[in-house]
């Protein structure tokens, strides 16, 4: 089959897939995984509607899916058209749907409320003896349904693409074609998954700056909650996961149904309900103006909607760790002890300094050196020389060499910053090149952080990039690059009309990613981006990790590694011990907080090392072997999050698969009215398994806290998964700003 390709270089269909499986164009599918069933009525030649997302229903025959479908349709009342509105995963006005449209376009005002007829429907990614068929009924496990539709009149094709994944994870887009006359300007293209009226109250998130991911709660009312996100990036105050769930739904308990737009440019999630009681929740690309206007046979791929159900919140980020997880891309190494020098350094770049830095991170077992901004021409502090991606040889006679040789020699592995898609105005590269700065309306847009967009969008501005970072990663053994992003992408147009140009900058990150990735094998990449604003399933199938925040405050950390890991598993997300007193929140706190706080995640350091008193010193070697010890428990266990009994603290850990074993964290953030406060429990557990629980120290003690019977000798109690469950232990007191540890063993019966 061959690929016909549109303008972001991905195609109508992929070569090298599993053959598909051809079924009716006028039957039901029934998909299941992971505990999950999707029932999808693709019946009559019409575009697909979802009859059932959410628990497994077990195998159906034909006369009980038809039954689904028709206890689905609603009867009808006053004032709506004569029919029963259908929504489609693709939802289409022309069917009496007055809420969001899948696709909103026009040709030259013409062709605007498409009405598309199925040509083919077909199952990929499953063998044919995999997919059963009764009647109209076609069943299968995790597989891709593909589905064909042509509108002859608007003279446009559509590829839907709905996929259910072994961790029962759905995810679906669709690709636009125009094989009509003259050009199609594509405004949106929109996908939507219904879910029950059962389904009440929205959580998704918001934040800002250094606090990212900050969790928010409303009602789902009549009309829409949309969160739309212009920024040219994800945003530290994006969605996330937009969820809408049974009033009071937590961590361990009520359904929860929620999506996720894996795209790191301009984006909207939405929950929309309408006035005859129909609810959706889905999303998309937010194209802007223009940014995308179809000549004959180009076509428009959507990013992937993700779609999550879940029992409780846990049940729900399972499915998305579990997916990332079964990745041939996702990271197979133990993730490596890092040290990130910025906070020691600054700009303040000296080889000796620097060397002294490499050689106490070695000492301590730290795995991985990075090198982070201010190596390159011109580059004294953060007003000029983006762009500029030669090594200063003022600072560095002779180039990084005395430096990366003296890294890897000591057994680490050396990292190094870049900003690919920035520029300075202060630069060689602004100053020979001004065309190549994003701008519209012949101005040049308002400074973010003094910086200015580099147009990845122009082939020569691209080859330029791409080629400076060849040359260094050619010179120099670099296993990792820290790929900053320093700024939203404000009248981010491109020369010489100053037409909108995010959409193509995204695209065009991306392919600098993959043929970096694709030129040096084994090249691992971390997506920070003022911290944690391109944190999406977008940015992460070509990248190893991502920065959570630029701020590594504990306290700060103990919440946004909580909501970030709703989508992402704690490998994937970068997790440091920084200085004994916060350069972003002027706070002072133990070694013991900062490092047990970052312990669940990518574990690293952000630290002036020479500054560490020798008992720190010491501690730090503790906590690195910990860590080391116990990364295969945290980094491929399931999360669990007990709900919160008091904001004053919080019990978190990860559990082994096999529910051998677990590491909990209890987290004192603050002081809690009542003292002692009483039990917490132990959630995930396998109730007819016993355990031993017990605490663990690392380093030195901390001081203020007293300690039950049950925890005082250091021996721990043995209590089945089920009590732990539902009983629990009681809390030991301690000081707010502090973390219990604890280890959590099978112990076999005799």
């Amino acid at each position: 089959m061959t690929r016909e390709r549109d303008r972001s270089g991905r195609g109508w269909r992929d070569d090298g897939s599993a053959p598909a499986v051809p079924v009716p164009t006028d039957a039901y599918l029934h998909l299941a995984s992971g505990g999950v069933s999707v029932v999808i009525d693709a019946t009559q030649g019409r575009l697909p509607a979802i009859v059932h997302w959410g628990v497994g229903l077990g195998t159906l025959s034909e006369a009980e899916v038809e039954a689904l479908a028709l206890a689905a349709v609603e009867p009808a009342s006053g004032n709506v058209v004569d029919e029963p509105v259908r929504v489609a995963i693709l939802p289409e006005h022309h069917a009496g749907w007055e809420g969001k449209p899948g696709v909103v376009g026009h040709r030259d005002g013409a062709d605007w409320s498409p009405k598309f007829v199925t040509d083919a429907v077909t199952v990929g990614g499953v063998s044919a003896d995999a997919v059963r068929t009764d009647g109209r009924l076609v069943e299968t496990g995790a597989a891709l349904v593909s589905i064909d539709a042509t509108d002859e009149i608007a003279g446009l094709r559509v590829l839907l693409e709905i996929e259910l994944l072994a961790s029962g994870l759905l995810r679906a887009r669709a690709t636009l074609r125009n094989p009509g006359d003259g050009v199609y300007s594509v405004g949106d293209v929109t996908l939507a998954l219904p879910i029950p009226v059962r389904a009440r109250e929205i959580l998704d998130f918001s934040g800002r700056w250094s606090r990212e991911r900050v969790p928010q709660r409303r009602d789902l009312v009549v009309g829409i909650h949309e969160r739309e996100g212009r920024k040219g990036r994800t945003g530290p105050d994006a969605a996330t996961v937009l969820s809408v769930g049974t009033p009071g739904f937590g961590f361990r308990s009520g359904e929860v149904w929620g999506v996720h737009v894996g795209f790191s440019g301009n984006h909207r999630h939405y929950a929309e309900q309408l006035s005859a009681g129909a609810q959706v929740i889905g999303g998309g690309e937010l194209l802007l103006p223009g940014e995308v206007r179809l000549g004959e046979n180009e076509t428009y791929r959507s990013p992937w909607l993700y779609g999550a159900y879940g029992d409780g919140l846990d049940g729900q980020a399972h499915r998305f760790h579990r997916f990332l997880r079964s990745r041939e891309t996702h990271p197979a190494s133990p993730r490596p002890v890092t040290l990130n020098v910025w906070e020691a350094v600054y700009f303040d770049h000296d080889a000796d300094r620097l060397i002294d830095l490499a050689e106490r991170a070695a000492a301590l077992g730290v795995e991985r050196y990075v090198l982070d901004d201010g190596w390159f021409s011109g580059r004294r502090d953060d007003h000029r020389g983006l762009g500029d991606w030669t090594v200063d040889l003022g600072i560095w006679p002779g180039g990084l060499h005395r430096l990366v040789d003296r890294v890897t020699s000591l057994g680490m592995q050396f990292g190094l910053w870049f900003e690919p898609e920035m520029v300075n105005e202060d630069s060689e590269l602004a100053r020979r090149h001004p065309e190549w700065i994003m701008q519209t309306g012949d101005r040049m847009p308002v400074r973010g952080r003094d910086q200015q967009v580099l147009n990845l969008g122009i082939p020569e501005a691209y080859k330029y990039v791409l080629d400076a970072m060849t040359a260094i990663l050619t010179e120099y053994d670099i296993a990792y690059i820290k790929w900053d992003h320093n700024r939203d992408l404000i009248d981010a147009g491109t020369a010489p009309r100053g037409e909108a140009g995010v959409h193509a900058q995204t695209l065009a990150a991306y392919r600098l990613m993959d043929e970096l990735k694709r030129r040096f094998p084994g090249l691992e990449i971390e997506s920070c981006s003022s911290g944690g604003a391109r944190v999406d399933l977008g940015v992460i199938e070509r990248t190893d990790r991502v920065w959570v925040s630029d701020c590594i405050d504990p306290l700060e950390r103990q919440q946004m590694m909580r909501w970030t890991m709703q989508l992402m598993p704690a490998e994937l997300l970068g997790s440091h011990i920084g200085s004994g007193v916060n350069h972003t929140t002027g706070r002072a706190h133990a070694l013991s907080f900062r490092a047990a706080t970052a312990l669940f995640g990518h574990f690293g350091i952000e630290w002036d090392l020479a500054r560490a008193t020798a008992a720190e010193n010491a501690d730090l070697v503790e906590w690195i072997r910990f860590y080391k010890e116990h990364r295969d428990l945290l980094h491929r266990g399931d999360l669990f999050r007990a709900d919160e009994i008091d904001p004053a603290f919080q019990v978190y850990g990860a559990i082994a698969t096999d529910r051998s074993a677990a590491l909990i964290f209890v987290a004192f953030l603050t002081r809690s009215a009542v003292s002692p406060r009483g039990r917490f429990t132990v959630p995930g557990l396998d109730p007819d398994k016993r355990y031993r629980i017990a605490p663990v120290t690392v380093g030195t003690p901390d001081a203020g806290r007293a300690d039950p019977p049950w925890y005082a000798d250091g021996a721990g109690v043995v209590m089945s998964g089920r009590a732990l469950a539902t009983s629990g232990l009681h809390l030991p007191g301690s000081f707010p700003e502090r973390v219990v540890l604890l280890r959590v063993t099978e112990q076999m019966l005799p």
